[in-house]
């Protein structure tokens, strides 16, 4: 345990040491959050920015930037030790590499956390976003990132058979924006996409996420409804399935030899 809590930490102090490092590039990825968010809700609205919409909009958005981040980082990492021919000296470390992946995952949510703080609690002050505090939607984040975890790691291995997957990538984290509710709710979809954006990583933590915080809704309520067993299940089910497509190609790259080469 030890072993992992080391490994955890190095990771988080070493994406916050490059984070410090390359300010330019950080004050850019926040003008981008800032500029992709405005111009997404200036079209949902109808050309027009009420507190109201935003409000509704951020919440997605957030869950949304947290999936985009986790599933370009990831996989493309990989990639990068593969080129580097590092990938095989950090498979040579004591930790399992489903951990070390989980634990980078936790390290890039901790920096995208920090990076996205800032640029939040501006758009919330200057739009007069008025959200509630409520303590239940802790836990509910928590389940729905596991669930993004485990569909990250499926990502991570298949980039370790496949090597380019940028296309896939880029179609996963352009699908969760339009089809998980992120910025419509998906009680507005034709019956038919509503049962595709219900089976998506995020998309059940969108909805009860928005029950608790703008709805005012307790997790015993949403509990009841139903909402909060759908997510239940479906971070479960991405965990479960995640994890095992990551150790079959892991040991599909480990048996062809390929698992250092780009």
């Amino acid at each position: 345990m030890s072993i992992i809590l080391q490994a955890l930490y190095n990771e988080i102090h070493r994406r916050l040491i490059l984070l410090w490092s390359y300010k330019f590039n950080v004050c850019m990825q926040v003008l981008e959050i800032v500029l992709l968010y405005i111009g997404i809700s200036f079209f949902v609205g109808g050309g027009r920015l009420e507190a109201p919409q935003l409000a509704n909009t951020l919440l997605g958005y957030v869950i949304w930037f947290y999936a985009r981040i986790m599933i370009l980082s990831t996989g493309s990492e990989l990639i990068g030790e593969a080129q580097a021919g590092t990938l095989e000296q950090t498979y040579m470390s004591p930790v399992p590499p489903a951990i070390l992946m989980i634990g980078r995952m936790l390290a890039i949510l901790v920096v995208a956390t920090i990076m996205f703080i800032i640029p939040l609690c501006g758009i919330v002050v200057v739009f007069h976003i008025q959200y509630n505090f409520h303590w239940e939607g802790i836990p509910v984040l928590l389940l729905t990132l596991s669930g993004l975890f485990g569909f990250s790691l499926a990502i991570s291995g298949a980039a370790l058979v496949f090597k380019q997957i940028d296309a896939l990538a880029d179609l996963t984290q352009n699908l969760m924006l339009f089809l998980t509710g992120a910025l419509l709710p998906v009680a507005l979809f034709p019956d038919w996409l509503a049962a595709i954006a219900n089976t998506l990583p995020i998309t059940q933590g969108i909805i009860v996420l928005r029950s608790v915080m703008l709805n005012n809704k307790t997790l015993a309520a949403v509990w009841g409804d139903g909402s909060l067993i759908a997510l239940l299940i479906n971070s479960v089910a991405y965990i479960i399935l995640g994890s095992i497509i990551f150790f079959c190609c892991d040991a599909i790259a480990r048996r062809n030899g390929s698992l250092g080469q780009y």
